[in-house]
């Protein structure tokens, strides 16, 4: 398995694995085509990818902004599951948040999400349960 940067030319690979992942996207807003590259071409080293061979098998997104680093988007393909390739993949996610200067790594799991919910804790990430999340949207494109 290798990690490496996503380019605009993986944009099928990573909206299909998010697919067969049940990861939901949004392919006519924020995940949209033209949306991925113009957020690759900002900070291309955001967008992770594990890849047996040439097959990609997992995904991951970092976005951050001048306080803390956010591990997004992150999907294993159900084949690969369990073999330790989303550890590796987090690993590096931190990796590229540390060169930003930050300290501080986070990442919004759905409460149904329990196998990320116990490989975060594992990783030393701690849940709080005192925290609302509030989003507003334009659209539900976004």
């Amino acid at each position: 398995m290798q990690i490496r940067r996503l380019t605009a030319a993986d944009y099928d690979e990573i909206v299909n694995l998010w697919s067969i992942s049940n990861l939901p996207y949004k392919p006519k807003g924020r995940d949209g085509r033209e949306a991925i590259a113009a957020e690759m071409k900002l900070s291309p080293d955001f967008f992770l990818g594990a890849f047996d061979e040439e097959r990609l098998i997992a995904v991951a997104v970092v976005s951050c902004d001048s306080r803390k680093g956010w591990i997004n988007r992150l999907a294993v393909n159900p084949d690969y599951r369990r073999c330790g390739i989303a550890v590796d993949l987090i690993d590096e996610c931190e990796n590229v948040i540390r060169k930003r200067g930050l300290k501080l790594f986070c990442a919004l799991i759905e409460e149904s999400n329990r196998p990320s919910t116990r490989l975060f804790k594992k990783l030393g990430y701690v849940e709080h349960r005192d925290i609302i999340y509030f989003c507003k949207r334009e659209s539900d494109d976004v």
